[in-house]
């Protein structure tokens, strides 16, 4: 069975840090590429990083340069650095594979809150 669990969410002010992780199981987790998704209160899902099997990773505009996305593939563990955090970078984050396809799944989310 496919697990994925989050953690390292929290409550962060405006110009901080949070490093959020995301524990993989139940699949052969170096074979995949892996994503970071978050939804803010009352909106839809948004892409935020993309990380293939060998560590590169891409970004939605909003994060270039204050995210950066990393993968342990010994450890099956995806990881989201987030620096100079802001307002609205408030949501909850959720880590999956498989996005954008009849068989993706994500875990139960982490929740990130920016605010002074």
């Amino acid at each position: 069975e496919v697990q994925l669990v989050e953690s390292g969410g929290g409550l962060a002010q405006p110009g901080g840090s949070l490093r959020l992780s995301c524990e993989a199981s139940g699949f052969t987790f170096s074979s995949y590429t892996m994503v970071w998704v978050r939804q803010a209160p009352g909106k839809g899902l948004e892409w935020v990083s993309s990380t293939n099997i060998i560590g590169i990773s891409w970004y939605t505009d909003s994060v270039k340069g204050r995210f950066t996305a990393s993968r342990d593939n010994a450890k099956n563990t995806l990881y989201l650095q987030l620096n100079s955090l802001k307002t609205e970078d408030t949501a909850m984050y959720y880590c999956a594979k498989d996005w954008g396809t009849p068989t993706a799944r994500r875990g139960q989310g982490t929740q990130v809150t920016v605010s002074s």
